[in-house]
Parts: structure tokens; C-alpha cells; sequence
């Protein structure tokens, strides 16, 4: 379970996860908001459909892969939140339903 260090301080954003409002701080990637948010798993895979975490926040490993505001294969840690953003879960490869 992953929480924050410090308590947001009002300078936040509200973003849709999977369905549900959350408050997230300014300044935070979309995989740091949905690891505090307890989402799981952020992808599966598209041959045995495991379920995919973020990993290395930094870009390298692509485990965060997530469908940002509609547009799948986004790197859920390279991505700042945004007022309104919403954020999915992805399913296997992009486009796959």
C-alpha cells in the first residue's frame, strides 16, 4: 500500500480514475496518483493477460502503460495529472477492445 509523504495542501487537481473522482496534487504523475489510489494493476498483458503495475517509474520498463483521456499506450509515469484528466486501466494491446 502506497501513501503520500505529506497531506495535499490544496493546491490539487481532480482526475477520473477508472470511473471514480480523486483528488490528486498538482505537480503528480498520473502512476503516482493510482498506486496512492490502491488501483492494483494499471495494464495487462496481451498474451496471458497478467495483470501490470508500475515498475520502474522512469520510463524504461513500460509496465505503467495506462488509456489517458482516451489515448492508450500513455506511460502512466511520464504524465503529469490534469484538471478533468481521465484515467483507465488498459487491457491487453491498445485498440484490442
Amino acid at each position: 500500500m502506497f501513501k503520500r509523504l505529506s497531506e495535499l495542501n490544496g493546491n490539487t487537481v481532480t482526475v477520473n480514475i477508472e470511473g471514480e473522482d480523486v483528488q490528486v496534487a498538482v505537480g503528480e504523475t498520473v502512476a503516482a496518483a493510482v498506486l496512492v489510489h490502491n488501483l492494483g494493476y494499471t495494464r495487462t498483458t496481451p498474451i496471458s493477460g497478467s495483470n501490470r503495475a508500475p515498475l520502474c517509474m522512469m520510463g524504461v520498463c513500460f509496465e505503467c502503460l495506462m488509456e489517458i483521456d482516451g489515448l492508450p499506450n500513455r506511460q502512466a509515469c511520464q504524465v503529469l495529472v490534469a484538471e478533468g484528466m481521465r484515467i483507465r486501466r488498459q487491457q491487453g494491446v491498445a485498440g484490442d477492445g
